[in-house]
């Protein structure tokens, strides 16, 4: 590093105490505009996202922090995609940045220029990721080609953020400096949820309407609310009607999403089991309101697989979660449930052991109604979006503090 770039760092730090912190993303999803505005409201933290634009996936608005449009490229090599954003690469300098956050994701041609040219500035970094993928064991982790890049990629950058703590003491057996490892609780901003919960409860009368003019009055209701992907595994749940339908013949199954060729798939499958009266398709709803008095009419939310930021989105209205048991297959989100306390797991693609488990769920309102308490405390407490802050302005002083040693 030159003098003159050692000056402006230092001159940065000392006068105002703010850290120039740079965040690369895909794209701005919308639950991620939360995030980062509590990011920039931070007083140690001037903040710069960078995002780019993917196909399907449209940007939400920067709303509280500055964002920077910065195209990505794309290409393929066979049926794998490979990213070139050159602002990982542009800001890899003292000039712009302190402390430099990338995606660990190494189908980025352009993240070990980047992570080389930030060393050669002595420009700090952060590599924030799952860590691991649910594809490792599959013929999708190329024989493992893709697991040992993403931990080689690690050894370039001076600090690690993971969205749990299972997948970071994972890799600590990997690491020898176990004090470069942070994690960020992936959270979602539990605001509006909130205040979509409160006004329908500060209304009772409105709720009962609502229950009476869609059949939901003493019945029971198992919710799902997601996009209908074969990965879900939402078949299960209408296989675990069937099975429950004998002992609550009333019993309704929710769905609150689309997808197709998904959703033709699980409508025939509804008649072929014959319950198809015992499962409603409502299509996609997104506005919380609307979304509010189905979740508090339901008795417990089912997501048989995959579930991701849908299991705090439940918990955020008090709703006890049913989901499998094979954790690794999940997002990280599943660290948030603990079972017996705040939902419950099941044999993973085992249509009789999610049957049990939401009968249980289903037939003792006191074990509902503790579960439900705890899945609230587990968003208000530990899940929640300055906890997820707090995990990242660690990883950020840590770096500052280590590169000036």
């Amino acid at each position: 590093m030159t003098e003159s770039n050692a000056a402006m760092r230092d001159s940065n730090l000392a006068g105002d105490g703010t850290i120039r912190l740079v965040v690369q993303e895909p794209c701005l999803a919308k639950y991620r505009v939360p995030v980062y505005r509590e990011l920039a409201s931070r007083p140690e933290i001037e903040l710069r996202l960078v995002y780019g634009e993917l196909p399907d996936l449209p940007n939400a608005e920067p709303v509280g922090f500055l964002g920077e449009l910065a195209p990505i490229k794309i290409c393929h090599l066979g049926r794998h995609p490979v990213y070139w954003h050159q602002a990982q690469y542009d800001y890899a300098h003292p000039s712009t940045t302190d402390v430099l956050v990338l995606q660990w994701d190494v189908h980025y041609a352009s993240l070990v220029p980047a992570l080389l040219r930030a060393r050669r500035n002595r420009v700090p970094t952060i590599l924030w990721g799952h860590g691991y993928s649910k594809q490792q064991g599959s013929k999708k982790n190329w024989g493992g080609l893709r697991e040992r890049a993403r931990n080689w990629v690690s050894f370039l950058a001076d600090a690690l953020l993971f969205y749990n703590h299972t997948a970071a003491t994972g890799f600590q057996q990997k690491e020898a400096k176990a004090e470069r490892l942070f994690v960020a609780l992936n959270s979602l901003d539990q605001s509006p949820i909130e205040a979509a919960r409160q006004a329908w409860l500060a209304t009772p009368d409105r709720l009962a309407e609502f229950r009476q003019e869609n059949g939901l009055g003493g019945v029971p209701i198992v919710l799902y609310v997601s996009r209908l992907d074969a990965a879900n595994r939402v078949d299960l749940a209408i296989q675990a009607v069937r099975r429950l339908k004998p002992v609550f013949p009333q019993l309704q199954l929710v769905i609150v999403g689309k997808g197709e060729p998904e959703q033709t798939r699980l409508q025939d499958l509804a008649r072929d089991l014959n319950v198809a009266d015992n499962v409603r398709f409502l299509g996609a709803i997104y506005d919380e309101q609307q979304l509010a008095p189905w979740f508090l009419s339901a008795d417990v939310f089912c997501y048989p697989a995959n579930i991701g930021l849908s299991l705090l989105h439940a918990f955020g209205y008090g709703l006890p979660v049913v989901t499998c048991d094979r954790i690794e297959c999940q997002n990280p989100e599943i660290e948030a449930l603990r079972d017996g306390e705040n939902g419950r797991l099941y044999k993973d693609g085992d249509a009789d052991s999610l049957a049990s488990m939401l009968a249980v769920v289903l037939q003792n309102r006191e074990t509902r109604d503790k579960m439900s308490d705890a899945a609230l405390r587990t968003v208000q407490t530990k899940f929640s979006l300055p906890n997820m802050v707090d995990g990242i302005v660690k990883a950020a002083e840590y770096c500052w503090r280590q590169r000036r040693l």
